[in-house]
């Protein structure tokens, strides 16, 4: 038995979610975190434990948030599949269509499409850049705009670490004309009820929770020789004590800066898992969420090295992740946040911590509760 118990709830049958998760503060693993399932769209786990900062002097509370680093893509994701099924987006279309721009230096074929699936040979800037040109949205998506892709758009993918959420969100700008903070905010979260935002306003400082850095070594790209991943890792740099700042956090950074919870994540993310229903709103058609499934690309990825497979956004099942149904999408965040929509069962599952570990895609914490949850499913 942990010693750390859970605040919240889980319907009986997912006691050994809870149990995992409690036991994932035994030792250091864990320093706060939350934990949310849905089912239909309604929640029946949604858990949460321990301190909000490192000198666990501030409870992890219910509405605490925190960075989910790029489980955010998945809501610039949804954004963008929200566009396209109100029939504003085709993603097989030039990005060049909605901005002319992006056509220079051999992009003129490049699709929306290749965007959504790090497809599209940008994985980083070729322009030194510092901390501060990513709250730069003009600096950041000029540049990408003007340069001449690192290698053959639609041949093979390369993870967009940072630069995926500047290039999709120019295009919902360029769409929607607002930001992909704003299109987002009043046309998926606020919709929904959901505690989660691609730039914080300021009021909501005093709730979020400090990431603590993974160990030193740890993360992609260290000490790697590969020039590509080199420099999505180090242009510019990446301190996880910048999401500490008003800086960070109040920019628009659609890839990496977004602030929420499990169940924020788990409420805005039950949409890809129940036909684009929530909170009794159909936001998406069930084709607008499905399209996500196409998948795009597979291979082994340029950047992260291991087999993925892309579709509209997400990951998709396959390759290393072994999800029980074939219609699921997910992706997480540096550290260890994670979300997992599975359309068969409709059921989603996210994880958020702050005591980040050495991965960009998830890591066991959050693993031990979704086995935890197939296996309750399957009993």
């Amino acid at each position: 038995m942990s010693s750390v118990k859970a605040h919240g709830f889980a319907e009986d049958r997912f006691a050994p979610v809870k149990a995992a998760f409690e036991a994932n503060f035994d030792g250091v693993q864990e320093n706060g975190a939350s934990f949310c399932m849905t089912l239909e769209g309604k929640p029946v786990v949604d858990i949460w434990a321990g301190f909000a900062d490192e000198a666990q002097t501030k409870p992890w509370e219910k509405d605490t948030i925190v960075n989910v680093y790029s489980t955010t893509k998945t809501m610039t994701a949804l954004t963008a599949l929200y566009l396209a099924d109100k029939g504003a987006l085709d993603f097989a279309a030039p990005v060049a269509k909605y901005w002319p721009e992006f056509a220079a230096n051999g992009k003129a074929d490049v699709t929306v499409a290749h965007l959504m699936s790090h497809a599209a040979g940008l994985s980083g800037w070729k322009e030194p850049l510092v901390r501060e040109d990513l709250y730069d949205w003009e600096k950041a998506t000029s540049l990408l705009a003007a340069q001449a892709p690192y290698w053959k758009p639609g041949s093979a993918p390369g993870y967009h670490a940072m630069t995926q959420g500047y290039l999709v969100g120019e295009v919902i700008r360029r769409v929607a004309g607002e930001t992909v903070g704003n299109v987002f905010r009043k046309q998926i979260a606020e919709p929904l009820g959901a505690d989660f935002h691609i730039g914080l306003p300021s009021t909501e400082d005093h709730r979020v929770a400090d990431l603590t850095p993974p160990p030193p070594g740890g993360g992609i790209g260290q000490g790697t020789p590969d020039e590509l991943v080199a420099n999505m890792s180090n242009n510019p740099p990446i301190n996880p004590l910048d999401t500490r700042t008003r800086a960070w956090r109040g920019a628009e950074i659609p890839a990496a800066g977004g602030t929420g919870n499990a169940r924020s994540v788990a409420m805005v993310q039950s949409l890809m898992a129940n036909g684009g229903w929530g909170n009794g709103k159909q936001i998406l058609s069930e084709a607008g969420v499905r399209k996500a499934l196409e998948l795009q690309i597979e291979g082994t990825d340029k950047i992260l090295g291991i087999p993925v497979r892309y579709g509209i956004g997400f990951g998709l099942a396959g390759g290393m992740v072994p999800f029980p149904n074939p219609n699921s999408v997910y992706w997480g965040g540096y550290g260890g946040s994670l979300v997992v929509s599975d359309m068969d069962a409709r059921a989603t599952y996210a994880y958020a911590m702050n005591k980040m570990a050495s991965t960009t895609t998830g890591d066991m914490r959050a693993f031990a509760m979704l086995m935890a949850a197939w296996g309750a499913m399957a009993a």
